[in-house]
């Protein structure tokens, strides 16, 4: 087959794309090619209209009366059943709320209460890193409990749960290599111990149906700035099972936790819901930003999301193993998408520099230490062509090994 003739073929898949339209409800610089959303998602007009009506009316014109008339105290619940739908929860699990460091420390202290005849928390060893500094922080506060890791070449984590277990913290898809786990099948053999589960659903939210309720999850968190688009630094959200809710209890008793929060009383009450699990008084304006985020998937079906973030991600591996054999990348995502999220990830022995060289030409992905290539795909704004246009990229960067060039050897603060 001609390269014409598979240009074609890609372009008429972007033509036919039922989520094509999608695309023009994002903000993205004209001849960019953007496969970080992963890490940071795109902006939208919707966003940036909602910040501006927060900003210039409800709290310059309203004031304090806006944490009644706008709805502002309501918000983090509100929000959190419009993210319920998205990953399987039915309403009142589910509250945004703080970071997700934060809500992992509060989920885990929680499952932990839930088993107070255990002390083993059980992780991966590859799992996001703030969520095993948390882990420890959790273990370090609590007489007699521990950290069970799975290690590469080791027992699976499976294997890890006995009954000496209380809790096991997984990433729902690895944030460096894309391996995604089976949700359903962790919590049953977790379950079958007498163990609780927390998912980090950071690199799934917004990428592919969850159903926690299904799977009978006890726990999750997520992030709002990746695939779900919320911007820079917008909050995160935990889910607790309706089953633990009145029972699991969380360390960070903060105001906004308890049942009646304007009472002002003396001793801590927590509330009877999910409220429960916030803390502090929250961070409006980033949830304004989040509510236009949101607004958009009230029209997306998210089977048509899996659909095409696995047709793009399989195009990708192929498109760079034909274009850039031989140039010294390999594969470190898995090859079945069954058990990929929706990220590809090559080693380079140069990574940084390539990546580099890859934003410096509109290109733009990003690098995780030591040796990570790592490319996230959006299908609401990415399309057949891009991926076919930045595998060229990519492969031209390798070949002319424009990436020795020193400038792209300079390291920033943020990689």
């Amino acid at each position: 087959m001609s390269a014409m003739l598979d240009l074609a073929a890609i372009d008429a898949r972007d033509a036919s794309d039922p989520l094509r339209p999608f695309r023009q409800r994002f903000m993205l610089p004209e001849g960019t090619i953007y496969l970080d959303g992963n890490s940071l998602g795109a902006a939208s007009p919707s966003v940036l209209a909602e910040l501006e009506h927060a900003a210039k009316v409800e709290w310059a014109d309203d004031l304090i009366r806006s944490w009644n008339t706008a709805g502002w105290f309501d918000l983090p619940v509100v929000l959190g059943d419009r993210i319920g739908r998205l990953v399987g929860a039915a309403a009142g699990q589910v509250v945004v709320a703080d970071t997700t460091s934060i809500n992992v420390y509060k989920a885990l202290h929680a499952a932990l209460s839930l088993r107070p005849d255990r002390k083993v928390i059980v992780a991966e060893s590859s799992s996001f890193p703030t969520d095993l500094y948390m882990a420890e922080g959790v273990v370090s506060t609590m007489p007699g409990a521990s950290l069970r890791l799975e290690e590469a070449g080791g027992p699976a984590l499976e294997e890890l749960i006995d009954q000496s277990v209380a809790v096991v913290l997984v990433n729902h898809v690895n944030y460096k290599t894309g391996k995604l786990r089976d949700m359903a099948a962790v919590t049953r053999r977790a379950h079958e111990a007498g163990a609780l589960v927390v998912w980090d659903l950071c690199h799934t939210a917004g990428a592919m149906p969850i159903a926690l309720d299904s799977a009978q999850a006890d726990f999750a968190v997520g992030c709002t700035y990746k695939y779900l688009n919320g911007g820079p630094g917008a909050p995160a959200f935990i889910y607790v099972a309706q089953r633990h809710l009145g029972k699991a209890t969380q360390p960070l008793s903060g105001w906004w936790a308890h049942a009646r929060p304007f009472a002002m009383e003396p001793g801590f009450a927590p509330d009877a819901g999910i409220r429960r699990f916030q803390c502090g008084t929250q961070c409006i304006l980033s949830m304004r930003a989040l509510k236009g985020a949101l607004d958009i998937w009230e029209d997306v079906d998210l089977e048509a999301v899996r659909k095409k973030s696995v047709e793009l991600t399989e195009l990708f591996i192929q498109l760079v193993e034909e274009k850039c054999a031989g140039l010294g990348l390999t594969l470190e995502s898995p090859r079945d998408s069954d058990c990929r999220g929706s990220q590809v990830a090559f080693r380079h022995a140069n990574a940084f520099e390539v990546m580099q060289a890859l934003i410096d030409r509109k290109v733009i992905g990003d690098f995780r230490a030591p040796s990570t290539l790592r490319f996230g795909f959006t299908p609401l704004y990415i399309g057949y062509r891009d991926v076919w246009d930045a595998a060229s990229v990519l492969a031209d960067v390798l070949r002319t090994e424009v990436w020795k060039d020193p400038r792209y050897a300079v390291r920033t603060a943020v990689t």
